[in-house]
């Protein structure tokens, strides 16, 4: 049964700005500080999604805090020479913005770091609300920053849709009850967020325009 959305939460890294290649980077940087030749590309894609706490202490618990501190000074450094912004991402968001969604950004990325790469990519202009993991205590996938993005929009669950690159994203909206869609462009691939059953994945940004949900009639 359709239903209609005036509200679109978006995750930012690998959905509406490409940091791919700079936290990639950011990774085999650090890690290459603790084990020379250990860590290849391929061995930190599943690093991408969970929190910088969550994957260092998987790696060196006691050391953890050191790691993401070398981590965050090497992105920051490097964020505004590789960082761009995804095809069709702007118009898409534009149009939203024009036809009166409630727009916010949900993201496991501090709130600093975020503001950079909405500055950057000129997206600062249409997002009011911010949900970044400082903001929470609990990140994606537990459904905490989706619903407080949406109790700052002022916006009902079964109005909203959770736009993503991950499976937190994917799993976060449906635990707080939004539709959610997943992104093609994924460094994970599309069959593996289909895997999750999103209500939908995009193939290019501007398809959130025409689900029946957003569609004018």
């Amino acid at each position: 049964m359709s239903r209609k959305i005036n509200t679109a939460l978006f995750d930012l890294d690998g959905t509406l700005i490409n940091t791919n290649e700079l936290i990639i980077s950011s990774y085999l940087h650090t890690l290459e500080q603790y084990y020379p030749g250990k860590y290849k590309r391929e061995d930190v894609l599943p690093f991408m999604g969970p929190t910088l706490m969550d994957v260092f202490s998987g790696i060196d618990k006691e050391k953890a805090a050191e790691m993401i501190q070398i981590y965050r000074t090497y992105n920051l450094a490097n964020h505004d020479k590789v960082v761009t912004i995804f095809d069709e991402v702007y118009e898409t968001i534009k149009a939203l913005k024009e036809q009166g969604f409630k727009l916010a950004i949900v993201t496991t990325k501090l709130a600093d770091v975020v503001d950079m790469g909405l500055k950057l990519t000129k997206l600062d202009e249409f997002f009011d609300v911010v949900v970044a993991l400082n903001h929470v205590k609990k990140a994606k996938p537990d459904p905490e920053p989706v619903l407080l993005a949406l109790e700052k929009l002022n916006a009902k669950p079964e109005e909203a849709i959770m736009v993503g690159d991950n499976y937190h994203d994917i799993q976060a909206g449906q635990n707080a009850g939004t539709l959610t869609a997943g992104v093609a462009w994924s460094l994970k691939g599309k069959e593996f967020l289909a895997g999750y059953n999103p209500d939908y994945i995009f193939d290019n940004m501007k398809d959130l325009l025409s689900i029946p949900e957003v569609k004018s009639e």
